[in-house]
């Protein structure tokens, strides 16, 4: 067992994980914080998502001792263990030590227990298995202080034995490795991942799509991404293979927009039937296969374009779509570095103005009510739009009058 002190972390100074802390660890209890936030404390990154507590306490002593201090619990995960301590307008999560009984590679039947290593031997890595004190003292039983000081995501035991407990865990691997490794992913886990790679099937497509949307943000995703593809991973997933390169250098364009969609466009929108399968491989939800849609529908008038079709495109398909296709289209190497970086601050800088006319202009002008009131219309905006819509609302109604009067 490793020890280490821990000290300046936000959590040891959080009201709500002070006062949990203290009452589930008086009159013969334990508790401990476990998982991400002692992780990213270590690695002076902010906590991600809600602060985990393991405690040797059972959950109805463990709602009891929160009631007991003023403090709202509810029993998120019971079968698991788990208890959601609410107070001060914050919540952690309360999870009794366990020990895994029974696996099926999605689900786990577990026992509680009182046993710190046990705890610690049924997670998955050992970054992930590291707990602390309210004092700050680490509490290292599987060598995760050594794996993080390296940046190295490792299964704790057997990669193979982790895995097939929850095979979810290949993606984890994957997706923990971009987010927090360095260098080559872990031999062992990575071995043990590929092996593992055509049981993924059996996982529903929303969990998938979870830890995909997470991986495609992380900083090391384009060579994650890319050993996936290699290792066979990524194809069995999407259903296909990822434009790598693209990815790579939509990722690391400082002014792309850095959300998971786009991504997802850049690693597999070839044209929209892959937008398609994506959303149905990762259960996507609509917003996000619509912006990936829009993106690559506003593609092509971008292509060798300039200012002016920059503004009708931005003008017809929102600013949203624009900055995304101009992202990709430079991603696939389409324009330089400079060139889309003007484009991006010309696109920035333009607000699109409203169109100056409406169908009432026409009628008043002399044509009837009808289908011919839109058709106008819309040659007057194609017209103005060409123009870089410069003509104001007098020069389209000398226009307009021009117009009719070629007709009669």
């Amino acid at each position: 067992m490793t020890e280490a002190r821990l000290a300046g972390a936000d959590f040891l100074a959080d009201p709500l994980v002070v006062d949990v802390l203290r009452i589930l660890s008086a009159e013969g209890g334990a508790a401990r914080v476990v998982g991400g936030a002692v992780r990213n404390a270590l690695m002076g990154l902010p906590a991600s998502g809600d602060i985990d507590i393991a405690t040797t306490l059972l959950p109805d002593a463990v709602m009891a001792r929160a009631a007991a201090a003023g403090l709202q619990s509810v029993p998120t995960g019971i079968e698991h263990g788990t208890v959601t301590v609410i107070g001060r307008h914050r919540v952690v999560e309360v999870t009794t030590l366990r020990e895994d009984v029974e696996t099926d590679g999605r689900h786990a039947v577990v026992r509680f227990g009182t046993d710190w290593a046990a705890d610690a031997a049924r997670r998955d890595f050992t970054m992930n298995a590291l707990f602390a004190d309210a004092e700050g003292h680490i509490i290292d039983l599987v060598g995760g202080i050594e794996d993080l000081a390296a940046r190295r995501v490792r299964f704790i035991g057997s990669a193979d034995q982790r895995i097939a407990e929850d095979r979810l865990r290949v993606l984890r691997f994957f997706r923990f490795h971009a987010s927090y490794g360095h260098g080559a992913p872990d031999a062992e886990g990575l071995a043990a991942a590929t092996r593992a790679r055509h049981a993924l099937g059996d996982l529903s497509a929303e969990r998938i799509g979870q830890e995909m949307r997470r991986l495609v943000v992380a900083p090391g995703a384009p060579a994650t991404l890319e050993v996936m593809q290699d290792s066979g991973i990524l194809p069995l997933i999407a259903a296909g293979v990822g434009r790598i390169g693209v990815f790579q250098r939509l990722a690391t364009d400082a002014g792309a927009p850095r959300d998971a969609a786009l991504r997802f466009a850049a690693l597999f929108g070839f044209v929209q039937e892959d937008i398609d399968r994506i959303t149905r491989r990762f259960r996507l939800a609509n917003r996000e296969r619509d912006r990936m849609t829009e993106a690559l529908a506003a593609r092509p008038a971008l292509i060798g374009g300039g200012v002016v079709s920059d503004r009708v495109a931005l003008y017809r398909r929102g600013r949203e779509a624009v900055t995304g296709a101009l992202a990709l289209i430079a991603a696939e190497g389409l324009l330089t570095e400079a060139e889309a970086a003007a484009r991006r601050a010309a696109i920035e800088a333009f607000e699109p103005p409203a169109f100056p006319l409406s169908g009432r202009d026409v009628v008043e002008a002399g044509i009837g009510r009808g289908p011919a009131v839109g058709v106008i219309l819309r040659h007057l905006e194609d017209w103005w739009l060409r123009e870089d819509f410069r003509p104001d609302a007098e020069a389209l109604r000398r226009r307009l009058q021009t117009m009719i009067a070629a007709q009669q």
